[in-house]
């Protein structure tokens, strides 16, 4: 049975299809991934873990040389994102009010569209990416929480910027680029492990999922997902370019992080009296993190085929 073939046929399959297996698993035998020892600590809680050693090994091939370039890009998206997101958010509260339309509020849209998922960027990025691509994360990681979202809002009061959370997420990075770039052999080594590790935190990321939220979310929290991917993907893809990037990284970016469910809380905590907007907002942002799991991959693998195909019609032109 030839089942690595076949899951490759799936754009992005090596992410998509554990973590769509995982969502299912959680969704409808949730005690299955709860039998505790390592079966609990590498498939339902080892995230965290494996998209750490991905970085560290994914660090390993990034040079010197490559990391203030990469720091551009990852800015440079980052703050492409933050103002598409407030633009359509405010201007959906200016012309509609703070219920919105359709149930979208600018609440919900602000908190969908700032962010992104770090787990599934490194993961594209590390299929389909280069190493300007997957440095670039140590800035994209700034907006995987509520805290851009309430200086949006005018909320800035409330929020810190969470310094050692990305020093946290720095430090495997900097390991690998140190290690790297001190050996060449061990650049060879590690960057090799890179992808091996994408299946197993891509399902450990799905079990986090319930799917269940999607129906919650209804047609609107899926337009919420689709406006994410498609038209922030868009303007993220123009700004990664715009920096000299090949796109990859901004389509990769183009998701709503799982963590942005929680967004609308700290939002009514710094406002009560958006306490009301925010709670209708919460299952639209979940079914946002959901549907953009699985249109990124789609966006982030046709963005690199069309760039394979652009390169090989310019050669054959020369």
């Amino acid at each position: 049975m030839r089942l690595k073939k076949t899951i490759e046929k799936v754009p992005g399959g090596m992410m998509v299809v554990p973590l769509v297996i995982g969502a299912c698993l959680n969704t409808f035998f949730p005690q299955a991934l709860e039998i505790g020892g390592f079966t609990t600590a590498l498939f339902k809680n080892g995230a965290a873990a494996l998209i750490g050693a991905f970085l560290l090994c994914m660090g390993a091939g990034i040079s010197f040389q490559a990391a203030p370039r990469a720091l551009l890009q990852g800015g440079t998206i980052t703050l492409t994102k933050l103002v598409i997101a407030v633009a359509m958010g405010l201007g959906v509260e200016y012309l509609f009010g703070a219920g919105g339309i359709w149930g979208l509020s600018g609440v919900a849209i602000i908190s969908a569209m700032s962010n992104s998922n770090g787990g599934l960027y490194a993961a594209l990025v590390g299929e389909f990416g280069n190493e300007r691509d997957v440095g670039a994360i140590s800035v994209l990681s700034l907006n995987d929480g509520p805290f851009f979202t309430m200086i949006a809002l005018g909320a800035a009061g409330m929020a810190t910027i969470p310094l050692m959370a990305l020093v946290a997420i720095l430090v495997p990075l900097v390991v690998g680029m140190l290690l790297g770039n001190i050996d060449a052999e061990m650049r060879d080594f590690l960057t090799k492990g890179g992808p091996l590790l994408i299946p197993f935190f891509a399902f450990a990321l799905g079990a986090g999922i319930n799917l269940e939220m999607l129906l919650q979310g209804g047609v609107a929290g899926i337009l919420l997902g689709v406006l994410t991917t498609l038209v922030g993907g868009f303007f993220n893809i123009r700004a990664d370019r715009l920096v000299g990037g090949s796109g990859i990284a901004g389509a990769a970016a183009s998701s709503t992080a799982g963590n942005a469910v929680a967004t609308p809380l700290a939002i009514a905590q710094a406002d009560p009296s958006l306490a009301e907007v925010a709670a209708a907002a919460a299952p639209l942002i979940a079914a946002s993190v959901i549907t953009t799991a699985i249109l990124t991959p789609l966006l982030t693998s046709w963005v690199a085929k069309r760039n394979g195909r652009l390169q090989a019609a310019s050669k054959e032109s020369v």
